[in-house]
């Protein structure tokens, strides 16, 4: 591993100029773990060779591990476009680390007096869920057309995520340092918990539901609240757009979170609310044809029924019918 050849490798990677056989061969080094081993140490003597004259802070240390891992967390995801599993690379991204290539990398956003914090994208495309684990030891699940933005040195150093979509979140407790959830509507402040949020842009309703723990529910500038909802196991807060209301609930939090599972739990759900989860779950284009059959109600689980075993269920159970158009599916009253 401490070869030339292999620090050209590894400086290729990094430059976003590697070949299919550099990504295999960095793929092959992640398998062993032995290899990467007092990965801070390796931080410290291998800037120290480079740039003798200035003496990393921890903060530093970290930013750099940190800003490494994201590359490598950012790079892993998009290679899997339907399920990532980060959690057998969190040691393994010392690779990215035991020589000096990546300092030269990060050196100029490092030195900054007042350095900005670095941010990675995720994105989980229609008809699939994706897993993630962070830097940190949180977990993420990414539902069907959901993105994420993170650091987990953000602003004031806190842990940071931006959400559009839908996300369930194990997150790791690191005392003096929260994590937290940005919404359009409302801010998700937590120090370890296990909680969902749904934030589609294109849905009426922001829906966060507590498995785990505790969270503060805080103001943006489109939601300014007298003071931080703070929420207890078993709640839900939800915030209507049209309406401009919130409201606080005990719920099941099993309907809300399952869909991590593969499976969906849906109780007295409109039809075009369920409409909308059939898009987003099987990757298709739906049409409700006739407005009649907007005041539909559904109650049903799916697990691994196609999207025609889904349709055809309705079709027995409701006064409707459907046929596909082109790329288009239409629901029509019966």
């Amino acid at each position: 591993m401490g070869n030339r050849n292999n620090d050209k490798i590894l400086k290729r990677y990094f430059e976003g100029v590697y070949s299919l056989r550099d990504y295999l061969t960095i793929k092959r080094w992640f398998k062993d773990d032995k290899l990467f081993s007092n990965v801070k140490d390796k931080i410290v003597e291998d800037w120290e060779e480079t740039s003798s004259d200035v003496i990393l802070d921890e903060t530093q240390v970290n930013r750099m591990y940190a800003t490494a891992a994201g590359k490598i967390l950012q790079d892993e995801f998009h290679q899997k476009s339907f399920v990532f599993r980060y959690r057998q690379l969190v040691y393994r991204i010392a690779a990215a680390l035991v020589i000096g290539v990546f300092i030269g990398i990060a050196a100029n956003s490092l030195m900054q007096k007042d350095p900005q914090p670095v941010y990675y994208t995720a994105f989980s495309p229609k008809g699939s869920v994706s897993e993630m684990q962070l830097p940190d030891g949180t977990t993420i699940m990414l539902n069907s057309d959901s993105r994420i933005k993170y650091s987990i040195n953000g602003e004031d150093g806190n842990r940071e995520v931006f959400l559009e979509g839908e996300a369930w979140f194990d997150v790791a407790k690191q005392d003096g340092k929260p994590f937290i959830v940005q919404t359009p509507y409302y801010v998700v402040n937590v120090l370890g918990t296990k909680f969902n949020v749904k934030a589609y842009s294109d849905d009426d309703e922001v829906v966060t539901t507590l498995e785990e723990g505790s969270i503060k529910i805080g103001s943006t500038k489109k939601l300014n609240l007298k003071e931080e909802v703070q929420l207890k196991p078993g709640e839900q807060l939800s915030y209507t757009k049209s309406s401009k209301e919130l409201t606080l609930k005990k719920v099941n939090t099993e309907w809300y979170t399952s869909w991590k599972e593969n499976k969906l739990i849906l109780v007295n759900m409109s039809l075009k609310d369920f409409v909308i989860i059939l898009e987003r779950k099987y990757g298709v284009d739906i049409e409700l044809k006739d407005e009649q059959i907007l005041g539909l109600h559904v109650d049903c689980t799916i697990k691994n029924e196609s999207i025609f075993e889904i349709l055809n269920l309705l079709k027995r159970t409701l006064p409707l019918d459907y046929e596909v158009i082109g790329q288009k599916i239409v629901v029509k009253s019966n």
